[in-house]
């Protein structure tokens, strides 16, 4: 078939990458721009996305259109569980199964007959407990695999996905294990191997899977981002603070989220939002309730940002190539409310914290909890075809370009208006 790696959105993060995926369409045009978006142009209000801010049409509602039938378990953002012409669960955003999670509802009945409770995810990914989070992986994906392996079987469909969030999950709690290269690597440690061994798990589940299925059936493996190691957390609001961009009215008392801090807006320019990547807003006049920089002097002060941003050092004093994207540049269309500038510290080896009230801008610890594992820009897809002979490396595939494959494989024509072309084409 036809494999290589694939470039995810900016920024590259599962929120919003999987939607770009599914619809060909880059995060301006949806309208959101991470887990936690501006809801307004306020100082404090945010919103966190759920399926109901996806407007655009994912290639399950276009081939609902076509009469074909898809089966879609746990692609996110899909709480609250929308119709499909099919069957779908919802993602791991979904609160708890207590809460409906099926589509058409009374299939959580059929579920529960298979796997006893369901896991959207496992309850918390970032704790020290590496034992029991490993069984809570592996539970995880055992069940999520034995309803789709049931689904292929039992349902009709057209176009089947499942998207399983352990992988993801696996890379973020034991990446340092596994890494010589991590500044956190201890040799010879008992979870060397951890997610080798679940990849190797997931590749016999997938195999499972393909036994269900004729040789003219494609199969696709895609995913939204990449890993990779995380080298530390650059203290986004302290080196704002240091560079003269946000001013404090009085000291936090030790380290304090910055929504608890009590910003001097009439002095400030910038803040910033942690995450695995950096969010930038600027406090422009007429557009902030207490905006500072006029209009005709945004885009010098975003330069000038991205100028001493891409000159931050690391703690030994070695540049860190940390990259910024205005949102014109990376987007054919901006709706709502973006972030003024997307920042990957280190070029996403170091992940953003938001917090104040450090005495460094550097930080070894993760401030949600232990982390080892940033996003990367590129991660992969795989197509194997019907007949295919060989195998093929594309160069140059896109995240944009997956919903466009599967609709030409399927014979429904592709929509004008997406930004993606066919895999096969690259």
């Amino acid at each position: 078939g036809v494999w290589g790696e694939m470039e995810s959105c900016t920024p590259a993060i599962t929120v919003p990458a999987w939607m770009t995926m599914m619809t060909s369409k880059d995060p301006g045009q949806l309208g959101f721009y991470g887990f936690r978006n501006r809801a307004d142009y306020s100082y404090e209000r945010m919103t966190t996305v759920n399926s109901r801010h996806v407007t655009q049409q994912t290639v399950w509602d276009i081939l609902s259109q076509m009469g074909k039938q898809s089966v879609v378990i746990g692609v996110p953002p899909s709480y609250p569980i929308k119709p499909v012409h099919g069957a779908s669960i919802s993602c791991f955003l979904t609160p708890s199964t207590k809460s409906q999670y099926t589509y058409p509802n009374d299939l959580r009945g059929e579920v529960e007959s298979l796997v006893g409770e369901y896991m959207v995810d496992v309850s918390n990914f970032r704790t020290e407990d590496k034992d029991w989070l490993l069984r809570q992986i592996y539970e995880m994906t055992e069940k999520r695999f034995k309803v789709a392996d049931h689904w292929m079987r039992t349902k009709p469909w057209d176009f089947f996905m499942l998207m399983e969030i352990g992988v993801d999950r696996i890379h973020h709690a034991f990446w340092k294990y596994m890494d010589p290269l991590h500044p956190k690597h201890v040799p010879g440690n008992k979870y060397l191997n951890a997610i080798r061994e679940y990849y190797r798990y997931v590749d016999g589940l997938i195999g499972g899977l393909l036994n269900n299925v004729d040789d003219q059936t494609t199969v696709i493996v895609v995913s939204d981002h990449g890993a990779k190691r995380m080298d530390g957390g650059i203290i986004f609001n302290e080196w704002l603070r240091r560079e003269g961009y946000l001013v404090l009215k009085e000291e936090p008392q030790g380290v304090t989220p910055f929504e608890k801090v009590e910003v001097d807006w009439s002095k400030t320019k910038a803040w910033g939002a942690g995450g695995y990547y950096g969010r930038l807003m600027l406090n422009v006049q007429g557009r902030e309730p207490q905006g500072i920089i006029p209009q005709s002097q945004y885009a010098a002060v975003r330069d000038e940002l991205m100028e001493r941003l891409a000159g931050i050092t690391d703690d030994k004093g070695k540049n860190l190539n940390t990259v910024s994207f205005a949102p014109e540049t990376v987007y054919r269309e901006i709706k709502n409310y973006p972030p003024d500038l997307v920042v990957y510290f280190g070029n996403l080896a170091w992940r953003a914290i938001g917090g104040l009230g450090y005495d460094t801008i550097y930080t070894f610890e993760n401030d949600t909890g232990p982390d080892d594992a940033n996003h990367a820009q590129f991660g992969l897809f795989i197509v194997q075809e019907p007949g295919g002979q060989g195998s093929r490396k594309a160069q140059g595939a896109q995240i944009y370009d997956v919903a466009p494959t599967i609709l030409s494989m399927l014979g429904v024509p592709v929509p004008a208006d997406m930004i993606g072309k066919d895999l096969r084409s690259r």
